[in-house]
């Protein structure tokens, strides 16, 4: 594992960190990516080199093409390489569909879409010519079965999706493995705030009753990055505690 690369876009902070955290500690040299938050950027950085990790950071607007080509250049000039991309980058923008004004739509499906596609088509060009590399995109359980106020999440999650299933058909033949992740209510400072009685509301729909980790999905990218599963490709695996089934 030691000369493994990874990228994770928006890792400063929530999921993306955690997965930067459990990539590192396994052993990948590692590439933080980070739009605007680089205070916590860095202080991710530094805890994981006091760990021993080869930690990177570059600031880059995944939404801008040429942006999230230097990203993946930076890879390639550093470290000679890319063998995983974690497309973890995203916002919200919520709002009833009558209410939702264009530019919370196109927002949204710039960050979480666009610059999916943007980073995927830079990596792919790196991962061909080495005959290897996984792809793992963060979509949302929101993708599968939509949510009041979240059509522009909904579609973009969705899209990540579709992306992901075509690029494991044109990837297969060059070693290239992709898959996406989708998480149902993880535990976050937003989750912890809520009302009781709303908690208590989502609950409900969660067979195992309880609110999802960082971690939990940290550890399925760790799995699906791993050549423990170089079999799985084109999949789409909920981190939700039973909520979608």
């Amino acid at each position: 594992m030691e000369n493994k690369v990874a990228i994770v876009t928006g890792g400063s902070r929530g999921i993306g960190r955690a997965i930067a955290e459990k990539l590192s500690e396994s052993g990948y040299d590692l590439i933080l990516n980070y739009r605007s938050r680089e205070e916590e950027a860095l202080a991710v950085k530094e805890m994981l080199e006091a760990k021993g990790g080869v930690v990177e950071i570059v600031q880059a607007d995944v939404s801008q093409f040429d942006d999230a080509k230097k990203l993946i250049q930076f890879a390639k000039k550093r470290f000679g390489r890319l063998d995983v991309l974690v497309n973890n980058a995203g916002i919200t923008k919520d709002a009833l569909l009558p209410l939702m004004k264009e530019d919370a739509f196109d927002q949204v499906i710039e960050v979480n879409l666009k610059g999916t596609f943007n980073c995927m088509k830079h990596a792919m060009r790196v991962m061909m010519k080495q005959k290897s590399g996984v792809m793992i995109n963060i979509s949302s359980v929101v993708g599968l079965m939509g949510n009041i106020g979240q059509t522009n999440y909904a579609a973009s999650k969705a899209g990540v999706i579709g992306m992901m299933k075509s690029v494991a058909k044109e990837g297969g033949s060059f070693g290239i493995r992709a898959n996406a992740i989708a998480p149902g209510f993880i535990k976050t400072a937003m989750t912890e705030n809520l009302p009781e009685n709303v908690r208590e509301e989502m609950l409900k729909a969660i067979p195992l009753k309880d609110f999802g980790t960082a971690e939990d999905v940290a550890n399925l990218v760790k799995f699906l990055a791993s050549d423990d599963a170089k079999y799985i490709t084109g999949q789409v695996i909920n981190v939700d505690g039973g909520m979608v089934m």
